[in-house]
C-alpha cells in the first residue's frame, strides 16, 4: 500500500543523481527540495506532485513565467472570439500547474 495519498503535502528528497536515474529518467537534480501536493497516486509507487511555486528557485520560476505567457498567447491566437467571450478574466489569465512524476522513495513529508 502506498505511503502517500492524494492531498498529502510532500517534498522531493535531496540526493545525488545515480546512473540508474539517468537511464530511467526518474530523478533529476532540479527536483531536489521541491515541495507540493500529491495529486495522483499510481499503482507502481509513483506519484504526481503539483509543485508549490514558492518552493522553486529563481531560474525555474522565470522559465515557468515565460512558458505561461507563451501558452496564454497561443491560446489567444487559436481560440475564437466566441470562445474567449465565454471565459472569465481569471480563466483567460490562467497559470499552468507544474507537476512532477516522482517515485515513493524520493518523497518525504514536508
Amino acid at each position: 500500500m502506498p505511503k502517500w495519498k492524494e492531498g498529502d503535502v510532500v517534498r522531493v528528497v535531496t540526493r545525488p543523481v545515480t546512473e540508474d536515474d539517468r537511464k530511467t529518467n526518474r530523478y533529476f537534480q532540479h527536483m531536489a527540495g521541491l515541495s507540493g501536493k500529491v495529486t495522483n497516486v499510481y499503482a507502481d509507487n509513483r506519484f504526481a506532485i503539483q509543485v508549490d511555486m514558492a518552493s522553486v528557485g529563481s531560474v525555474v520560476s522565470e522559465v515557468h513565467k515565460a512558458s505561461t505567457l507563451r501558452m496564454r498567447d497561443r491560446f489567444a491566437q487559436t481560440a475564437s472570439e466566441e470562445q474567449k467571450k465565454a471565459l472569465s478574466k481569471e480563466e483567460l489569465e490562467f497559470t499552468p500547474n507544474y507537476v512532477l512524476l516522482v517515485e515513493e522513495a524520493d518523497l518525504e513529508k514536508a
